[in-house]
């Protein structure tokens, strides 16, 4: 258990000692999309009946980010682990692959829940957001930030070099989480894209996460959910297989 808490100790610092770039650098980023788009649109689009468009967009971007940089943390810290060759002090303690993975995963989680949190809150500057169920908000956040930060895992145990893991985020990632109604609703979209949208399990996401605010979503928080919940647990199996294996961690 020392030893678990040890890494995890290790994970957290290295982002929070940076966390002007690993924290306020997402959050202004997703500000500026909010005032942008909230600008442009406020006054041209109401996805929901009562909920402005502003509204509408925080939690979308709040998910995006937080997605996005758990996604960043433990995909970072694998990569520059491997290439610097310290990852092997890691595999050489009595750490089960269980507590290896849940040391980089949970650190990449409170990094993507920090950034999260800092977008939501500056709403009252902006709006007034509902809270309809706080429940589905908090299990969303954490399936979110537990499903990316194991994507980032498998990303960083597969790539051998920065650029690898840069096509992996900026071709996969990015558009994914671009592409699954941050700045819309997929009802907005012709039939053939409201069928692909639906493909994207970062889609499911957002609208949940979005539901626990308004009440309101695209498709049935319990349907969100399943997909979530069982593209969480095969990634997770799968990184950890990856893990017991060694596979590219041991040279």
């Amino acid at each position: 258990m020392n030893g678990f808490l040890t890494l995890l100790q290790k994970e957290l610092l290295r982002f929070w000692k940076v966390s002007f770039q690993t924290v306020a650098a997402p959050v202004l980023t997703a500000l500026l999309y909010l005032l942008i788009f909230s600008h442009v649109l406020e006054s041209k689009l109401q996805v929901y009946p009562g909920v402005s468009y502003t509204a509408f967009l925080l939690p979308g971007l709040a998910m995006m980010s937080l997605l996005q940089n758990a996604f960043a943390n433990s995909s970072s810290s694998l990569i520059q682990s491997k290439i610097t060759g310290n990852l092997v002090f890691v595999l050489l303690t009595p750490l089960s692959p269980l507590q290896t993975y849940l040391a980089y995963v949970l650190a990449a989680l409170v990094r993507g829940l920090v950034v999260g949190a800092g977008v939501l809150a500056t709403a009252p500057v902006f709006t007034t957001l509902p809270v309809a169920n706080p429940g589905w908000i908090l299990l969303f956040a954490v399936l979110g930030g537990v499903l990316l930060a194991s994507l980032g895992v498998l990303a960083g145990i597969w790539a051998d070099k920065f650029d690898q893991l840069a096509a992996f985020q900026n071709f996969l990632i990015v558009p994914l989480t671009f592409l699954a109604g941050v700045f819309y609703s997929i009802h907005s979209l012709p039939p053939f894209w409201q069928q692909v949208s639906h493909l994207n399990p970062f889609f499911y996401l957002i609208d949940g996460f979005r539901y626990g605010f308004f009440g309101a979503s695209d498709v049935p928080p319990g349907l969100a959910f399943a997909v979530v919940g069982t593209a969480t647990l095969v990634l997770t199996t799968v990184t950890l297989r990856l893990f017991q294996s060694g596979y590219k961690l041991r040279g």
